[in-house]
């Protein structure tokens, strides 16, 4: 089983910028579509962005397109979520997540379609 760790939040203020890291463990990372998902206080957990398996294809929600950028290093086991422009929609705790099957899920934004989830990561954005 993987263990996902999430690393990189905290207070930033409105406008502002964060870099979430996510580290996996195990081997065929590169196997696997990833993804980010987050969830705020008294909301559903949605989608944010994801980074499949195949290279350089990313996918993104709409709220965030153009602000944030899903990233990864499959030689360090790590997936990487830049955040720019950060709002005050944009405050929650921020999970990384491995697709349930490698090889498949490219542009996956069904939650229930990943089966590995790390412990998540707060971000807080000030006004």
């Amino acid at each position: 089983q993987v263990q996902l760790v999430e690393s990189g939040g905290g207070l930033v203020q409105a406008g502002g910028s964060l870099r979430l890291s996510c580290a996996a463990s195990g081997r065929a990372f590169s196997s696997y579509s990833m993804a980010w998902f987050r969830q705020a206080p008294g909301k559903e957990r949605e989608f944010v962005g994801g980074n499949s398996w195949i290279e350089r294809t990313q996918y993104y929600a709409d709220s965030v397109k153009g602000r944030f950028t899903v990233s990864r290093d499959n030689a360090k086991n790590s997936l990487y979520l830049e955040m720019n422009s950060l709002t005050p929609e944009d405050p929650a705790i921020y999970y990384c997540a491995r697709y349930g099957t490698p090889y498949s899920g490219i542009h996956s934004y069904q939650l229930e379609d990943y089966d590995s989830w790390g412990q998540g990561t707060q971000v807080t954005v000030s006004s």
